[in-house]
């Protein structure tokens, strides 16, 4: 099953994506027959997607953990990126797992999550696990990115020492702007969503606003649709050991992807 990605892998080291973990990575054997394609989020890489990936893998699902256009590499190459080329790439991650025969689902960190959603209004994804999705920014100048993209080039941010190899201190303006133009497209198109999908939030989130997370579950098509919501012990990346209930995010992702049914038993995709 490796050999899935072999191509995406020998991209990734091209692009100039040096650590082993940050590269893309597939896990598990699909023993259950389910597949789930795992996104991370904006300025990560799919490091922070490693242990959930092999929570799933060891309970029967092939894992797919991709990476983004961008990551992984420097803020000078994310700062060239359009939330298209990212679109593009979990298509086809999408369609890779596809091709198996087994189940697909999708989970999605954040940014991740939107492009999942957009992704899925293409295809019914077996089932979506939504981790800090919003609409939402907390910065109060996200809205401005459009604008302020032509006279500032890049945001810093705190990252601690042992995540700098994983995440950008410097995130580039440009990519705030791709981000809006991601929330704009997919907003009004929420209610055409129908996989059953599982929200996850956290009330100590610092990077994006927890009510519209809350909003974008309201706003969700899905028959079946369920939210939970961390305390403000939780912050907004929830799959790290950063998070201390990341092990309930874990139980919670796998259960819910374990019991989720297609909403048409054939075919799936």
């Amino acid at each position: 099953m490796h050999c899935l990605i072999d191509d995406e892998i020998a991209r990734a080291r091209a692009e100039g994506c040096a650590h082993e973990e940050n590269l893309p990575f597939v896990l598990g054997s699909g023993a259950a027959r389910r597949a789930v394609l795992l996104v991370h989020g904006f300025s990560g890489s799919p490091w922070e997607m490693r242990p959930l990936g092999t929570y799933l893998a060891g309970r029967g699902f092939l894992v797919y953990g991709l990476r983004l256009p961008g990551h992984g590499t420097s803020p000078e190459d994310l700062a060239g990126r359009t939330m298209e080329e990212w679109l593009e790439v979990v298509r086809d991650g999408l369609a890779r797992l596809r091709a198996t025969g087994y189940r697909v689902a999708g989970v999605g960190q954040s940014t991740g999550a939107l492009l999942l959603l957009m992704a899925a209004l293409e295809t019914t994804p077996a089932a979506l696990v939504l981790l800090s999705p919003f609409l939402q920014v907390r910065h109060r100048l996200a809205p401005a990115a459009g604008l302020l993209r032509y006279v500032r080039s890049y945001q810093h941010t705190a990252v601690t020492p042992q995540n700098l190899p994983f995440y950008y201190a410097r995130r580039p303006v440009e990519g705030m702007h791709q981000i809006n133009r991601l929330t704009r497209r997919l907003r009004p198109r929420l209610p055409q969503l129908q996989s059953p999908t599982l929200v996850v939030s956290a009330q100590g989130d610092q990077t994006v606003l927890v009510p519209s997370a809350m909003k974008l579950f309201q706003l969700l098509g899905s028959p079946h649709k369920e939210y939970h919501l961390f305390g403000p012990e939780a912050p907004h990346v929830l799959t790290t050991p950063d998070n201390p209930r990341q092990g309930e995010t874990l139980t919670l992702t796998a259960s819910f992807l374990a019991a989720a049914h297609p909403r048409h038993p054939s075919p799936i995709f």
